[in-house]
Formats: structure tokens, C-alpha cells, sequence
């Protein structure tokens, strides 16, 4: 693969979690000279290198990398605010290699992103009282407007929560909104667009053992390491695995027990990555691992 690679094209590289896009991407940037630039929504936070898969120290040694861990807890973090993150790598110069598994991070980033007006807190509280409520998530996706419900990934709550938010915001929905779509910061024609692909099998023996692997590797003290500001809420504490191990901390589960449970949340997050995939990104070149 990184053999066949033009240095003077962006390479975008999409697949689900554990799929090994770091890997390639790091292969590919050693190759041609260029930056790993991450597109996981999960990656940017300071406090998860172990839980989150970040590249190691060594990998991040070998060739640049860009917007991984960047971000403290406690801020806000959106697709707007990674895009001109991008914006500004892009100006630089520099031959970019962006991988990550956010798909709406790598489709807004060769689509377009809407210009939305901000959504006022207390309704962004509201959201967050209704989706925590009975039967929250079945709720919102039943207030929105059809188009919308249609469209999104039903499968997220954070994805149906914010276009509720929206549309609760601005009385328009998420997709009228998204027709009014500026010009994207990368022409699809311009980059070289990846999604990785693996057996479903083969991905759920992947997702086990690199959850061990992250258990080894110190996964339980980092999310002590948080406890003290714990926040359920928040953006930050959404990391799969998090809530599973803080439970394990609480003595509501085992730590087998909250392994199971985020093993099992990875598959289904992964399911979810690859209905994206399959539905939005269906002209990127497959690639089968």
C-alpha cells in the first residue's frame, strides 16, 4: 500500500477501530515524508493514550503526528474546531496522512461543513436531561424532522442528540442545514481516500485482544488517574472503556466484568463506523486487510 502512494496527494485513511490505520499510516508517512494527522474524535483527548489506542511514543518518534492528545478535559471539542486544526496543518505545506475512524471527521473534511448557528446551553441541557431520561434516545430520534431521521446514524446517541439540539436550536433540520454546505477544505478528486476493511471475525478477535493488551498496558490507572474530576456527561469520559473501568473502580463491576462490557461496546461502536462507512463513503477506495 505505501508503495503505491502519490507523496503529492493527501492520503486519507478510514476503517473501524482496531482495524491497524495507524500502522499503515505511519508506514505510509515514513514513506513519502509526511504527518500522521488523526481523525478520531476519542484520540484528542490528554488524558487517554492507553484507552484510546493512541500511537506510542516510539511511533510518534519516528514521524510527525498532529492532533493527537491535544485537547484537556473539561473543553469542548467539534468537527469545526478539528477542521481548522487541519485548515492550518494544510497551510504549512506539509504532505498530510490523516487516519482516524470518525467518519464524520474525514467525510465533513471532503464534503463540507455546514455553518450552524450555536446551540445555547440550556438546551444543550435539556438534550442531555431527555437523552438520559426512559427511553431517551427512541425519543429524540421521534422528535426530529424526517429528513434528518432518516439520514443519521441512529445507531450514536451523541449524532442524534446534536441534531435534536440543533433542530430544537434553529427550528431547521440537521440535513436542511447540511444543503447549504460550503466547499470542502479537500477535493475528493485531489486526495487518496482509504477505508480499511476486515473480516467481521477476525475484527471482533482484534477488538479482545488489543482491550487486553490496553488492560496490560496500564488502561485501569489512567482512568483513576481521572477519577477525581469524573464528569458522565462530558465529551472526554466517552472513550469506550471508560465508563466500564470506572465502574470496575466504583465496585459496581468485576474488572472482567467491565472488560466483557467494553469489548462488547467496541464491536457494536465499530458496527456503527462500518454502516457509516458503507453508507457515506461508498467512492473510497476499499481496502481489505
Amino acid at each position: 500500500m505505501a508503495a503505491g502512494i502519490d507523496p503529492d496527494r493527501p492520503v486519507l485513511i478510514a476503517g473501524p477501530t482496531a482495524a491497524g490505520k495507524s500502522a499503515l499510516a505511519l508506514a505510509i508517512a515514513q514513506r513519502i515524508g509526511g504527518v500522521v494527522v488523526n481523525a478520531d474524535a476519542l484520540q484528542v483527548w490528554s488524558c487517554w493514550r492507553v484507552l484510546t489506542a493512541r500511537p506510542s511514543v516510539a511511533d510518534e518518534a519516528a514521524v510527525p503526528h498532529a492532533l493527537y492528545g491535544h485537547v484537556a478535559p473539561g473543553r469542548s471539542y467539534s468537527v469545526g474546531d478539528w477542521l481548522a486544526e487541519v485548515a492550518a496543518l494544510r497551510a504549512t505545506g506539509a504532505r498530510l496522512v490523516i487516519a482516524g475512524g470518525t467518519g464524520l471527521y474525514l467525510t465533513t473534511l471532503t464534503e463540507g461543513l455546514a455553518v450552524i448557528p450555536p446551540v445555547p446551553s440550556a438546551i444543550r441541557a435539556e438534550g442531555d436531561k431527555l437523552l438520559a431520561g426512559p427511553d431517551g434516545l427512541a425519543r429524540m430520534l421521534a422528535a426530529l424532522d424526517e429528513p434528518t431521521r432518516d439520514r443519521i446514524d441512529r445507531l450514536n446517541p451523541a449524532r442524534v442528540q446534536r441534531a435534536w439540539e440543533v433542530l430544537a436550536a434553529t427550528g431547521r433540520g440537521l440535513v436542511d442545514w447540511q444543503a447549504d454546505t460550503p466547499a470542502p477544505l479537500i477535493d475528493p478528486a485531489e486526495a487518496q481516500r482509504l477505508v480499511l476493511t476486515v473480516d467481521r471475525d477476525r475484527l471482533a478477535d482484534r477488538i479482545a485482544q488489543r482491550f487486553d493488551a490496553m488492560l496490560a498496558e496500564g488502561a485501569v490507572d489512567e482512568v483513576r488517574r481521572v477519577a477525581p474530576f469524573w464528569e458522565p456527561r462530558a465529551q472526554w469520559t466517552r472513550a469506550i472503556g471508560a465508563a466500564e473501568l470506572k465502574a470496575h473502580q466504583d465496585g459496581k463491576l468485576t474488572l472482567k466484568g467491565a472488560r466483557d462490557r467494553a469489548v462488547i461496546a467496541t464491536r457494536q461502536y465499530a458496527k456503527s463506523q462500518r454502516s457509516w462507512f458503507r453508507n457515506r463513503m461508498r467512492d473510497w477506495t476499499p481496502v481489505a486487510l
